[in-house]
């Protein structure tokens, strides 16, 4: 992540701190104890660190696709797992990890932390050490009898700019899904991104969608293939906030483009898997 992006990043982190509570999500939690879906835990490791990691199977007969879901800034919440039966509901294997595994209290992860602690250590994240634990991640995917081989990545928020950034850093991927997150400011990381690149953006969010020209220019000068779209009226984090339950009973403009941004996403997210 370029300066001027990392310092965005956290003059927003403020804003969303108010308005998400990853302890709460209910609707998202009740989403994922009505699932028929089967889930579990998983312990990843490489050298001596451990990546507590969430994973969703699909119901389906032939071996299936796979995705590293990344999370926000907010770390491993209900959403983020609710967003892995998601994408286990349209036919993918998903495994979100916890990238701030053993670095709370306790040597605890996402749920050890409060508020502004846990976006601290979020943003603070070592890149090495977030590639190390999405390879992990990868491998284990790879590894499965049920994966197909395919596997992509998506990331949102922090994530986004992650998923960006690690199709910078594994040449394996099928492609990444990056929602309203930056790319890599580096021509070099550019030229080694070996796989499309979806991005996901709401209108209302020039913070982010001023990188957006910048990420063109060096994809296309790469001959690198960039998809950008811009979803009108959505604002950050689009996703989450439109499948929020004021998405669907306000008649409000900003959480119906919120909510219609989400279906359009899901729709395209939907064709491009079916092409793969």
């Amino acid at each position: 992540m370029n300066r001027v992006a990392f310092v965005s990043l956290l003059l927003s982190i403020a804003f969303f701190s108010a308005k998400s509570d990853v302890h709460g999500q209910e609707w998202a939690k009740k989403r994922l104890e009505e699932s028929p879906r089967h889930q579990e835990w998983v312990e990843l490791s490489h050298g001596n660190r451990k990546v507590q990691s969430f994973v969703m199977y699909p119901e389906v007969k032939d071996k299936a696709p796979a995705v590293i879901v990344i999370h926000e800034i907010f770390g491993l919440s209900e959403w983020v797992k609710s967003m892995c039966d998601q994408f286990a509901e349209i036919g993918c294997i998903a495994i979100a990890p916890d990238l701030i595994s053993g670095m709370g209290k306790d040597g605890g992860g996402t749920e050890s932390f409060e508020g502004r602690e846990m976006t601290r250590a979020v943003s603070t994240l070592p890149p090495d050490q977030v590639t190390a634990d999405l390879n992990a991640a990868y491998e284990y995917l790879s590894d499965l009898p049920a994966c197909n081989g395919k596997v992509i990545v998506a990331g949102f928020c922090w994530g986004g700019t992650q998923s960006f950034r690690y199709a910078a850093n594994n040449s394996k991927l099928k492609a990444a899904m990056v929602f309203y997150g930056s790319g890599p400011d580096d021509k070099e990381a550019i030229e080694r991104i070996a796989c499309p690149i979806l991005g996901f953006y709401g209108e209302n969010d020039n913070r982010v969608n001023a990188t957006i020209e910048r990420s063109k220019d060096l994809m296309q000068a790469a001959g690198k293939q960039y998809d950008p779209v811009i979803y009108p009226g959505a604002g950050h984090g689009f996703m989450r906030a439109g499948e929020e339950p004021e998405a669907n009973v306000a008649d409000k403009t900003m959480y119906a483009a919120n909510r219609d941004g989400r279906k359009a996403a899901w729709d395209r997210i939907r064709t491009y898997l079916g092409s793969l």
